[in-house]
């Protein structure tokens, strides 16, 4: 066979590749993902009853930001991380930043608390399960985003597996959120995130099962 012929053949049939590949399947992730946290939330634990209330309330929506800024924070980074090769440098201080703010903020609320009321301030009155009941909510959407990953490209499996995991639990914070009653920075600051670091630590260890092409 000659060159030419051999050119022409592995050319018949090429199709150009879709440049919003990855922004389709990050959205198609997303929305089934936050609609299973959402779904699975309501049944399993039921929206807040003074969620009216709660609506216009500037706290509630300060506790909603946390979350929803994380999610954003690993989805850019996530997004980073699904291109081959590509590096992320200081990148990673996104999802630190919303940390930060939260524990400045934890401490601040702390400082000027009366001494009787710091520890309720940090343990709140549902400690014991809202990690494990943010861990459960984030399974739809560790699903769905793990699919998406896997449609990409990722190279540095672990780091994409923890983003993938971070953003799954964020997304399930933010459906939680309208269901807790814990309205203390300390609190959000601690168990929140703790919530949300169960499916980023166990994306960090089966990322490289669950994400390799």
């Amino acid at each position: 066979m000659k060159t030419d012929d051999f050119i022409s053949m592995l050319a018949t049939g090429v199709k150009p590749v879709d440049r919003h590949v990855q922004f389709k399947r990050f959205s198609q992730a997303l929305a089934v993902g936050g609609a299973g946290a959402f779904i699975l939330m309501v049944l399993l634990f039921g929206i807040r009853p003074d969620i009216r209330t709660m609506l216009v309330t500037p706290l509630f929506w300060f506790k909603m930001a946390f979350p929803l800024s994380l999610a954003v924070a690993s989805l850019w980074l996530l997004a980073r991380l699904s291109r081959p090769g590509a590096e992320i440098g200081q990148r990673w201080i996104a999802p630190a930043a919303p940390v930060l703010v939260i524990w400045i903020a934890a401490l601040a609320v702390l400082a000027i608390a009366p001494d009787g009321e710091r520890l309720n301030l940090i343990m709140g009155f549902t400690w014991r399960r809202c990690p494990f009941n943010i861990a459960m909510l984030s399974i739809p959407a560790c699903v769905t985003i793990t699919w998406a990953v896997r449609q990409l490209a990722p190279t540095r499996l672990r780091l994409a597996g923890a983003m993938a995991g971070l953003l799954a639990g964020s997304v399930a914070t933010v459906a939680y959120c309208l269901h807790c009653p814990e309205m203390g920075v300390p609190f959000w600051g601690i168990w929140y995130l703790g919530g949300m670091l169960i499916p980023a630590v166990l994306g960090w260890l089966f990322g490289p099962a669950l994400l390799r092409w």
